[in-house]
C-alpha cells in the first residue's frame, strides 16, 4: 500500500531532528558562537544565568567583566592616530568622517562588509583590528560581548546621549547602555519604480505579494540575509512571528521563497540604492533608509517621484535600529568614544541622514522636519520611522541554536535558486 503524504507531527519531528543535527554540525566547525548569539553565547561564557535571548519583555543586563572594564574618564584623545572604523557600504556621511578627523587632528579609515554574517566571522578571526564597529545589529550583542569582543563604554566621553530617543538610555537589548550607542534606524519594506511599473503595493491586500508576479522575472531583488529572506517568506504566508521556531512555519516560508525563485528568478542584492536608481530592479525587498539614499543615484531628468517605498500601513512589518560599538583590542578608545559622541551630535546626525537616507533616534528629527529642512523628499516621506513605528513594529531578535539552524537550512534550499 502506499503511503500516504507524512503528518504534520511526523513532519515536525524530522525538521527539528534536522535542525538539531544542523546546529550540532555547525558547532563543530567552529560557528556555533556565531548561530548562539544573544543567549547562548553569553550564557556559555558566563555572563548571563538565563540563556533566553533579549526581547522587549526579556530586557538584557549585560555584566561586565573584571577584566574588561571601562577606560578611565579624563584621558586626552590618542595624537596622531589613524580612527579605524568597519561598517556597512555607504552607512557614514564622508562629510561627517571630514569633520571628525579635522576636529580631532587624526586620520578616518574605513572599511566595509556586505553582510553581518561577513563582518562577525571577520571581528572573531582576530586578524583585523578596529576601533569602532558601526551599524552593528543588536542580535550580535551576545556573540561580541560573549566573545569579549567588545568594551563597555565610559559614558563620561558621551554626553550627546542626551539627544535621543528616551528608549535608548536604557534599550531592552543592552540595559543602561553598558556597551551600544543608538545608529540607524530602519524599516525593511518595498521599494518601486513607479515610472516602469503599473502596480502599487498599497492598493493590494497583502503588499509583499507584489515581488511575486511572473511579468516583472529578471527585475526583482531581495535582501541577502537570511533572517530578512526568511521572514519575507513568512510574511507572504501571512506569519507575523518573525522569530517563530515552528518548522512547519518555517517550511512554508521556504516554499514560498522557492515559488519566488521560480516566478521571477529575483536577484539577491544589499543595494537598493543604485539597483532602483539605475533601474536593474523595479522592485524591490528593501531596507527604508537604501530607498531613501537612491534619490541621489537617479539618472539626470528623472524626478525624485519616479520612487515609492511601501511599508504595512497597520505597522505590520519589520522596524529595527542598529548600534556602534566599540572594540575591545581598539587601539584609539578615547577617540572611538568621541566619535561616537559626534555621531549622536544633532547637526551631525541630519547630515548624516542627507548623505546616506538612515534616520538616527535623535529627537526632534519628526518626518515633517526632515521634509521642510530638505533632508528627505516628501516622495519618500514614507521611509520615515517614527517612534511609534518602532514600538509597534515587527522585532527579529535572537533565535534558539536549533530554530536558528532550521532559519539557516531553510534559507540556503532556496539561496541557490535565486538569481538564476
Amino acid at each position: 500500500m502506499k503511503a500516504g503524504p507524512p503528518s504534520p507531527l511526523s513532519r515536525r519531528r524530522f525538521l527539528t531532528r534536522s535542525a538539531g543535527v544542523a546546529a550540532a554540525g555547525l558547532a563543530a566547525g567552529g560557528l556555533g558562537s556565531l548561530l548562539t548569539g544573544c543567549g547562548s553565547a553569553a550564557f556559555d561564557a558566563g555572563l548571563l544565568r538565563d540563556p533566553k535571548p533579549p526581547g522587549p519583555y526579556h530586557p538584557i543586563l549585560w555584566p561586565v567583566r573584571v577584566s574588561n572594564r571601562p577606560i578611565p574618564g579624563g584621558l586626552i584623545h590618542e595624537q596622531d592616530a589613524t580612527l579605524r572604523i568597519y561598517t556597512w557600504p555607504g552607512r557614514i556621511a564622508k562629510k561627517c568622517l571630514d569633520n571628525f578627523a579635522r576636529k580631532y587632528g587624526c586620520v578616518v579609515e574605513v572599511r566595509t562588509f556586505d553582510t553581518m554574517s561577513d563582518a562577525l566571522t571577520t571581528v572573531a578571526s582576530g586578524n583585523a583590528r578596529y576601533d569602532v564597529f558601526c551599524g552593528v545589529d543588536v542580535r550580535a550583542l551576545g556573540t561580541l560581548i560573549g566573545g569579549n569582543l567588545i568594551q563597555p563604554l565610559n559614558h563620561d566621553y558621551i554626553p550627546n546621549i542626551g539627544e535621543v530617543w528616551p528608549t535608548y538610555t536604557n534599550p531592552f537589548y543592552d540595559q543602561q547602555w553598558l556597551y551600544t550607542v543608538p545608529y540607524g534606524i530602519y524599516k525593511t519594506g518595498i521599494g518601486w519604480r513607479k515610472d516602469l511599473v503599473d502596480v502599487d503595493p498599497y492598493t493590494v491586500l497583502n503588499g509583499w505579494e507584489v515581488l511575486w508576479q511572473s511579468k516583472f522575472a529578471g527585475k526583482i531583488a531581495i535582501i541577502d540575509d537570511y533572517r530578512e529572506g526568511v521572514s519575507l517568506g513568512l510574511l507572504k504566508t501571512g506569519v507575523t512571528n518573525l522569530n517563530t521556531p515552528d518548522p512547519l512555519q518555517i517550511d512554508d516560508a521556504a516554499h514560498a521563497l522557492s515559488d519566488l525563485a521560480g516566478l521571477v528568478r529575483p536577484r539577491l542584492d544589499n543595494n537598493a540604492y543604485t539597483g532602483l536608481a539605475t533601474g536593474s530592479a523595479w522592485i524591490q525587498h528593501a531596507w527604508s533608509g537604501q530607498v531613501a539614499g537612491a534619490a541621489k543615484f537617479l539618472p539626470k531628468g528623472t524626478p525624485v517621484e519616479a520612487l515609492g517605498y511601501w511599508f504595512p500601513p497597520n505597522g505590520s512589518g519589520p522596524v529595527a535600529s542598529d548600534t556602534m560599538v566599540i572594540m575591545r583590542s581598539a587601539r584609539n578608545p578615547v577617540l572611538a568614544h568621541l566619535f561616537l559622541n559626534f555621531m549622536l551630535k544633532r547637526k551631525n546626525a541630519i547630515a548624516n541622514v542627507k548623505a546616506t537616507g538612515y534616520l538616527q533616534p535623535i529627537s526632534g528629527l519628526t518626518p515633517s522636519r526632515l521634509v521642510s529642512d530638505g533632508v528627505l523628499p516628501h516622495a519618500l516621506i514614507s521611509t520615515a520611522v517614527l517612534q511609534n513605528d518602532f514600538y509597534r513594529g515587527l522585532k527579529e531578535l535572537q533565535l534558539t541554536v536549533v530554530a536558528d539552524a532550521l532559519w539557516q537550512q531553510a534559507w540556503q534550499s532556496v539561496v541557490g535558486k535565486m538569481g538564476l
